[in-house]
């Protein structure tokens, strides 16, 4: 599988991201389960007008996914000047710069939305980045994200804090000092970790950890998403700076969260994780709240 990967990462960006559209095309023929999520998703959501659009939107989709599987093998394992390289514009960048100047730490906040691993590695060659990290259940993937994670790495060999309480006061410690972190917010979170909040007009138990961390550190919050342009010919990365803060109320601050992801899955409706169950309950979890309309 090592080798695999290094073969894509020596592809072109075009080669690699062509071959990738058409293994997602293949897996949402051969995969009914996949194929019903994407689908049932997507309605839900309310972005396709018409069920040909549905169907449009789900195949592009499903080709969009399948480039984020092989980009991972690009981002992972190319020289990181490469990886830097395919951002061919900046939409807002002058927000963080502000942010910068005047100290700010910055928690930057990266749902599944384009090339989310390609937007990970250009902000750690900009910014003092630490993220955390939840090792991945099938072992050997384990082991390859985190050999091409630390290529490139901190001075110490790692950017990396595990997804613990541990790792969590790191995060802290790491915000206080005026450094930047990368959160994925639309990842389903454990027991004790989330609030049931709606996500386009559904209840998605929503991880937390976004406002509490800015409200321990008093850290800035910026939206980001790196835009997957055709053909392999780069990426743009959008930035969207909160302008107020969260605030101390959990269920105000993952509605926040939720309606800016929102915002940003519209504008770029196609390179969404639409085939994630978004929707599940984790154990442990209370049951997501009964519409007033269904009692």
């Amino acid at each position: 599988m090592r080798l695999l990967f290094r073969f894509l990462a020596s592809l072109s960006l075009a080669t690699n991201h062509a071959l990738g559209a058409f293994l997602g095309r293949a897996v949402f023929v051969l995969s009914p389960r996949w194929r019903c999520r994407t689908r049932e998703n997507l309605a839900a959501s309310g972005l396709a007008r018409s069920d040909d659009e549905l169907q449009r939107l789900a195949r592009e989709n499903a080709a969009e996914m399948g480039k984020g599987v092989t980009e991972l093998a690009w981002a992972l394992f190319r020289p990181p000047e490469d990886v830097v390289a395919t951002v061919v514009d900046e939409d807002g960048w002058e927000a963080v710069e502000k942010l910068r100047a005047g100290g700010k730490a910055i928690i930057f906040v990266t749902p599944h939305l384009g090339g989310y691993d390609i937007a990970g590695r250009y902000l750690w060659s900009r910014l003092p980045i630490l993220a955390m990290y939840r090792p991945h259940k099938i072992a050997w993937l384990d082991d390859l994200v985190r050999e091409g994670r630390n290529r490139g790495a901190a001075f110490d060999g790692t950017n990396v804090a595990p997804a613990t309480l541990a790792g969590v006061r790191m995060l802290l410690k790491h915000l206080r000092r005026g450094g930047c972190t990368v959160v994925l917010p639309d990842q389903v979170p454990g027991e004790g970790e989330g609030e049931w909040s709606e996500f386009f007009g559904r209840p998605a138990f929503t991880m937390t950890l976004v406002g509490r961390l800015q409200e321990a550190s008093e850290a800035a919050i910026v939206f980001c998403y790196a835009e997957r342009l055709v053909r392999g010919q780069g990426y743009i990365l959008h930035y969207t700076a909160l302008e107020e803060p969260l605030g101390s109320d959990k269920p105000t601050a993952t509605r926040r969260v939720n309606a800016m992801v929102e915002q940003l899955v519209r504008a770029c409706p196609t390179q969404y994780l639409w085939g994630y169950n978004r929707y599940k309950r984790p154990s442990g979890a209370p049951p997501p709240p009964v519409a007033a309309g269904s009692r």
